[in-house]
C-alpha cells in the first residue's frame, strides 16, 4: 500500500486540553474522534491536495498524531476494500467526504451481516472491539478521513466464515 509521510502541509487537528505531567492521557470517546472527522471534512483546503489515487490498492496518509489520537487520508477506487478487521484496541471514527463506500459487520446472533450504505456526509464512530470491512461498490472514487484514539498500534484482519470471524493475521505501524 502506499503510505507517503512527506511532511508537505501539516493538517491541524483538534488537540485535546492538556494533561499534568507523568499522567497518561485517556482515549478520546468514539463521538470525539466522529466530531474530529466531520470538522475536518468540512475543511477539504486541509487535505484535498494529498489525496492520490491508486489502481493496486487504497491509498492513504496520516495527516495528523500526538499521543492520544491520529488522523488518516484514505481514497478507494471501486472495488477496493479493507477485508474484515479491527483497530488493535483503539476506538475509531470515519466520515466519507466524497463518493460513498458500503460497511459490512456482525451485528449478533439475531441480526447476522450488517450491510450499511455510507454516503457522502456520513460519520460512523466505534468502540475499542469494532471489527467490520469497508468497500467502494459504487462506480466511482471515494475519500475517507479517519480518527482512532489511542493511535493504531496493530490491526488483525479476519475472514469471514459460517461460524463467525476467523482472525487470520496481523499487523503493525511498520507495515503502514
Amino acid at each position: 500500500m502506499n503510505l507517503d509521510l512527506a511532511p508537505d502541509t501539516p493538517v491541524p487537528a483538534p488537540v485535546p486540553a492538556a494533561v499534568p505531567a507523568g499522567e497518561a492521557r485517556a482515549p478520546l470517546t468514539p463521538n470525539a474522534l466522529r466530531t474530529i472527522v466531520r470538522e475536518l471534512a468540512e475543511r477539504p483546503d486541509q487535505w484535498i491536495h494529498h489525496v492520490r489515487l491508486s489502481t493496486e490498492e487504497r491509498w492513504y496518509r496520516r495527516l495528523a498524531a500526538d499521543e492520544d489520537h491520529e488522523v488518516w487520508l484514505i481514497s478507494w477506487l471501486p472495488g477496493q476494500s479493507t477485508g474484515f478487521h479491527d483497530h488493535g484496541g483503539s476506538r475509531g471514527a470515519f466520515t466519507v467526504a466524497l463518493g460513498e463506500l458500503e460497511e459490512l459487520s456482525l451485528g449478533g446472533p439475531e441480526q447476522g451481516l450488517l450491510i450499511r450504505r455510507i454516503q457522502s456526509g456520513t460519520a460512523r464512530a466505534f468502540g475499542p472491539d469494532y471489527v467490520h470491512d469497508v468497500r467502494n461498490t459504487a462506480s466511482g472514487p471515494a475519500v475517507t478521513l479517519h480518527a482512532y484514539s489511542p493511535p493504531l498500534n496493530s490491526m488483525a484482519h479476519y475472514d469471514l466464515r459460517a461460524g463467525g470471524l476467523v482472525r487470520t493475521s496481523e499487523e503493525g505501524p511498520d507495515q503502514w
